[in-house]
Parts: structure tokens; C-alpha cells; sequence
């Protein structure tokens, strides 16, 4: 298998062993699927819990048994990882915090989660010359300039002042008070810091920043397989209410503008990083789909009627509600206008293009959830309440 693979430069691709940040995480658990049934590279699956990658792990007789090995450890504080990350090729970093709700909720969690715990990460990748894979996130762009243009404004309809390319947009962030920008603040953090390193010390560097991708097994639906007061993103949010047959919340009106990509797309984007060093190493890629961007109320209104479709159940007769994003997410939240992505440097360093449209990935991702929770929730809903 490994001789008949080559590059996107027409080299051999050699098999390697990755250090997997996070793996059993909604990303990592696509991304092994990936390389165990596509390629012959190694997996270090590290992570807390791995309930997400089960099906990958056991029995013994699967097909790539022996290429994936679950290490069950926290990076905040396990001597293991150093050991782990040496005897890899490649680390990729998965690991954060990246939920809207937390970042208000829990900012020195957040910060901790998303700087703190990846420094020894980024160090020992540079000490040991390991190449690393880090995930970023698309929120590292903050506010567009077109956002601080007059409403009536001609120029906010003017790519130029929306559209986010990795090597010339600002990064603009709302007030300290406003602490909803400590997640995108400390992203923004280690990305300078990997560069920095990658400057002055030549580590090897990707760095990733997804723009909402899609699929099954993302977040989780409160009360089933998470907290029964979290609050997941906006698509498990929405699936939460469509599965318990409650109107979907539109935080202010849903008046921001968002693209979506379906994970099975993404993941084609990062194994080209993986397999294509040469033209990776060194670069930030936004990896979206820009022909995907909707308001978040067209996005519950498309969501409501996918799964009328996939359930078979009749839409509600109000499908949706106002809520004021203090009364959702509490003090301090603040939100970013749009994100679209730009795509010409991911395309012209791997040729990669989305392919799945809005409409398909929901179909595949709400066929999913309704398959996987519905008769949960039902059960859960039936339960009489206790005195």
C-alpha cells in the first residue's frame, strides 16, 4: 500500500508515526478513521476519554490493528508526553477548549486550556526537531473591518473588508471586559508563539484554522452524553432543540454570517498536510467552505427543514425564538459579524477544494443524530420528574 502512494509532488510517501493530540476528540476521531483506513501511517492516540474512537480500537482482529495505540492521559500534567511526542514523526495538536458558552463561563480555563497546556507541546516538538501540526481556530480574526463601517456603508458588501485571508487580516478582538474574546486571545497567542519558534529555532510548523466544520459526532447533546446544562455549538445547540421538539434559540436575532464545511472534507484538507511537508510546513491555511456561508437564522431555518425530512416528524408551528445573547451566554459575550474564509493559499500549496454543500452535510449529520439520540431523548423526556 505504502509504494503506491506518492505526494502531491510525485515522491513516495513513506509511512510515519503521528502523535495525536485530542484524538478521541470530534476531529480526531474522523482523522483516525482516516489514516487507519486509507494510509499506513501510525497513530499515538492521546486523549482523556475515547469513547469517540472505541470502534477503531477493538477487537484485535480489525484490519489495522497494531497502527493505533490509545495512551489515556492529560497533557496538564503526565511525564509521558515528551516520551510520546520523540518517538513520533509528527505531532498534531487537537487539543482546547471551544465552546462559545465556556469562554464567558470559564475564561482562565480557557486560557489555560488553549495556551498554557500547549506550550510544553510546542517546546518539546522544537527541542526534539518534531514537525507539529497545531489547531488553531478561525475566531483568531476576530472582528472583520467592514463590522466598524457605517450600517449603510456600500463598502461592507466589498469582500475586501470581510473576506479573512491568513497572511494580511488584522486580528480584532472586542474590549478586555468583553471575555469572550479569551479563547480566540490565547489562540492567537501560541500561534505567534510556534511562529516565533519556527523563526528562531526552525521548528517545523502547520497551523490549522477551521471555520465550523461539520459532522457526526461533533459536541454533544446535553443531558445524553454531556452535561444536562452545557451548552454545545450552534449545530448541536439546534440539534438539541429539534430532537426534544423545542424552538431553535437565536442568540440576537441570528443575524451573524457563518460558512460551514463538512468534516469529511476538512479531513482531506489535513492529510495533505500531513503527507505534504514540503508544502505545509511553514504555513497557516483556513481550511472552510466559503460557498457554505449563511445567517445563523437561515442556518435553523435549513435545519428545521432537513430534519422534518430525516425524522419524518412535522416542523413545530413557531420553529425558532429570539433570545438576547446576555440572556444565552451571560455578561460579557460579543461576536464576530462574519467569517469567510479565503481559500487561495490552501489552494495553491495542496489544490484542495470543498466539495459538500450546506444542504448534504446537514442531511448527513441530522440523519446521524437522529439515529444516534432521538430515542434517547425520548426516554429522557418520558421520565416523570422527581418531587
Amino acid at each position: 500500500m505504502a509504494s503506491a502512494r506518492v505526494d502531491l509532488d510525485g515522491n513516495p510517501i513513506k509511512p510515519i508515526t503521528i502523535c495525536m493530540i485530542g484524538a478521541g476528540g470530534f476531529i480526531g476521531s474522523h482523522l483516525c478513521e482516516k489514516l487507519m483506513s486509507e494510509t499506513p501511517h501510525k497513530v499515538l492516540a492521546l486523549d482523556v476519554y475515547n469513547d469517540k474512537i472505541k470502534h477503531l480500537l477493538e477487537p484485535d482482529t480489525l484490519p489495522w490493528a497494531g497502527r493505533i495505540q490509545f495512551h489515556r492521559l492529560n497533557i496538564k500534567h503526565d511525564s509521558r508526553l515528551e516520551g510520546l511526542i520523540k518517538i513520533a514523526d509528527l505531532t498534531i495538536n487537537l487539543a482546547a477548549i471551544c465552546t462559545p458558552a465556556d469562554y464567558n463561563t470559564r475564561p482562565l480555563d480557557t486560557i489555560y486550556s488553549n495556551f498554557i497546556d500547549a506550550l510544553p507541546v510546542v517546546k518539546y516538538c522544537s527541542e526534539n526537531n518534531k514537525r507539529l501540526i497545531h489547531f488553531s481556530t478561525c475566531e483568531v480574526y476576530g472582528k472583520t473591518i467592514g463590522s466598524f463601517l457605517p450600517k449603510d456603508s456600500a463598502l461592507r458588501q466589498d469582500p475586501t473588508y470581510y473576506v479573512l485571508k491568513e497572511d494580511e487580516s488584522p486580528c480584532i478582538f472586542g474590549s478586555i471586559e468583553k471575555q469572550r474574546w479569551s479563547y480566540a486571545c490565547a489562540k492567537q497567542l501560541i500561534e505567534r508563539l510556534i511562529y516565533a519558534e519556527g523563526a528562531e529555532n526552525g521548528l517545523e510548523f502547520t497551523i490549522v484554522r477551521p471555520f465550523n466544520w461539520i459532522g457526526p459526532r461533533m459536541d454533544f447533546i446535553p443531558g445524553i452524553d454531556g452535561p444536562s446544562e452545557g451548552v454545545p455549538r450552534v449545530l448541536a445547540c439546534f440539534s438539541n432543540n429539534l430532537l426534544r421538539r423545542e424552538p431553535l434559540k437565536l442568540v440576537d436575532g441570528g443575524q451573524s454570517q457563518r460558512t460551514f464545511v463538512y468534516i469529511k472534507d476538512a479531513i482531506e484538507a489535513v492529510l495533505l498536510m500531513i503527507e505534504n511537508p514540503a508544502r505545509a510546513n511553514g504555513q497557516i491555511f483556513n481550511v472552510g467552505n466559503p460557498n457554505n456561508e449563511v445567517t445563523v437564522r437561515q442556518l435553523a431555518e435549513m435545519m428545521t427543514q432537513v430534519y422534518s425530512k430525516v425524522s419524518g416528524e412535522a416542523s413545530l408551528e413557531k420553529p425558532t425564538v429570539d433570545v438576547s445573547s446576555k440572556e444565552f451566554y451571560g455578561e460579557g459575550y460579543d461576536d464576530s459579524d462574519k467569517r469567510i474564509p479565503d481559500m487561495t493559499i490552501i489552494n495553491r500549496q495542496l489544490g484542495w477544494d470543498p466539495k459538500t454543500s450546506l444542504w448534504d452535510l446537514l442531511e448527513s449529520t441530522l440523519t446521524y443524530q437522529h439515529r444516534t439520540y432521538a430515542e434517547a431523548i425520548k426516554k429522557v423526556i418520558a421520565k416523570p420528574v422527581a418531587s
